[in-house]
Parts: structure tokens; C-alpha cells; sequence
């Protein structure tokens, strides 16, 4: 069933939105060669309790942390841990906040001290690809007109756009119907109607689409070994247009 929402849902929704975008751009100032995805993952969740939000990401089917921390090869869904980031790795940090029980969902990409000149290219392009999808989330458009937009983008750049993992609509629950794949035909899947609040999150690979998840249940990675981003906003379908809630 898919779940539309009043304009005043969707202000709670936005509330969350500003809280998560706001801890972003906290985050961006804490990355740096040596600080560890445990002590970010730390900072997130005092910074949303101190919000009054919770992060919904923990405890979720037993995920243990209140981020998802990706390094390099990692696509999505790695723990945090103890590891310092060194110069030049690229880390993904996913969040989902809860605040009185709506939420919000956004990653973001960052680099750590200087990137190499493909690091750069790969978050600069999966940046762009997520702004091509939300420039077809408007009412009458299809989930594939999404999808399509950013697979012809990424794949024209040379990427490989993940498969396993996909968009989503949002609301009360971190998982609703429709899911949004960022690769697939146009003008096909769920047509897109004013009070829908959906995700789009591509995951760009230097190299090959594929992935593997490791013997933790949980963290994917890339099949050879090459680098993965991911940018996420949450979006609302409005009759003006898309409105990023998670906008920073």
C-alpha cells in the first residue's frame, strides 16, 4: 500500500529533514584523517537526542549503531568501527532520523583529506546523478522515469549503478511502497502522485554494479575491490515540483 501524505505530515517530515541536514553539515567539519566512523557514529546519536530525535536505524532488524559508515569499497550498510579514516579514503555516512515519530533518510559522501582525482570524479558524478532523479519526481512521472535518468547518466560517466540496494518511499516506517530502483526503462513502475515522500539514494561503483555482503549480514561491497559512493535525499512530491526535505 502506498502512503500519501498531508501537507502537514510532511512538515513533520521536514522537521526531521532539518535535523538530519543539520547533523551533516556537523559531520562534514569532523572529517578528517585520524577520527574514527565509531566516534562519528557517536556524535550522530548525541546530536539528534540533544534535537529531541532518535536515530531509527538502531535496533532495526538488530542493527547495532545509529549510522551506516562505508568506507571505500563498502556500497552501503557498514558499521561503524575503530579504524582512523586515512588521507584519501571516501566514507558515506547514512542516517535516519526520527523525531516524533516521522522520519527522514539521507547519506552523504565525503572525502577524507586529498582523494585521488577518480575519488573526486565518482562522488562529483553520483552527486549529480541523485539531482538528475529528483528532477523526475514530479506528479504524472513514473518511478522509472527516475531511474532511468540516473542509470543513463552514470553509465554514460563510465559507472556501474547498484542493483541490490534501492530507494524507497517514507514516512512512519523507514520502508514503504513504491521502492525506487536507480537503473531500469522509463515510463514504467508506480506513477508518482502529489503526497508521495520518497528516497533517492544512487550507489555508483568505479567498477562493476555488483555486490557481495560480508559474513556480518550486513555490510555490502563492491565485487573487485573499487570505490562506491552514495548520496540520499528524502523528497516530497508536491504539486509544485519536489521539495529535498533533507535539504542542507
Amino acid at each position: 500500500m502506498i502512503h500519501l501524505k498531508t501537507p502537514e505530515q510532511i512538515e513533520k517530515m521536514k522537521k526531521a529533514g532539518e535535523i538530519l541536514a543539520d547533523c551533516h553539515k556537523e559531520i562534514r567539519k569532523l572529517i578528517k584523517p585520524g577520527i574514527t566512523t565509531e566516534e562519528i557514529d557517536i556524535f550522530v546519536e548525541n546530536f539528534m537526542l540533544q534535537r529531541g530525535a532518535t536515530p531509527e536505524q538502531k535496533g532495526y532488524h538488530g542493527y547495532p549503531f545509529a549510522t551506516c559508515a562505508s568506507v571505500n569499497d563498502v556500497i552501503c550498510h557498514g558499521f561503524p568501527s575503530k579504524t582512523p579514516l586515512k588521507d584519501g579514503d571516501i566514507v558515506t555516512i547514512d542516517m535516519v532520523v526520527n523525531l516524533d515519530g516521522w522520519l527522514a533518510d539521507s547519506a552523504w559522501s565525503y572525502s577524507v583529506g586529498n582523494v585521488s582525482e577518480d575519488a573526486k570524479n565518482l562522488l562529483k558524478t553520483t552527486e549529480e546523478a541523485l539531482y538528475i532523479g529528483i528532477e523526475q519526481a514530479v506528479i504524472g512521472n513514473r518511478v522509472g522515469d527516475i531511474s532511468h535518468a540516473i542509470q543513463t547518466y552514470a553509465e554514460a560517466k563510465g559507472y556501474g549503478v547498484v542493483r541490490d540496494f534501492v530507494g524507497h518511499a517514507i514516512g512512519r516506517e523507514m520502508h514503504e511502497l513504491p521502492q525506487i530502483p536507480h537503473y531500469g526503462p522509463p515510463h514504467v513502475g508506480t506513477q508518482l502522485k502529489e503526497g508521495m515522500v520518497i528516497t533517492i539514494e544512487p550507489m555508483l561503483n568505479i567498477g562493476m554494479y555488483h555486490a557481495k555482503v560480508d559474513l556480518d549480514g550486513w555490510t555490502a561491497r563492491t565485487v573487485d575491490g573499487s570505490l562506491s559512493a552514495q548520496y540520499e535525499h528524502t523528497l516530497a512530491i508536491t504539486k509544485n515540483g519536489p521539495i529535498i526535505l533533507t535539504k542542507q
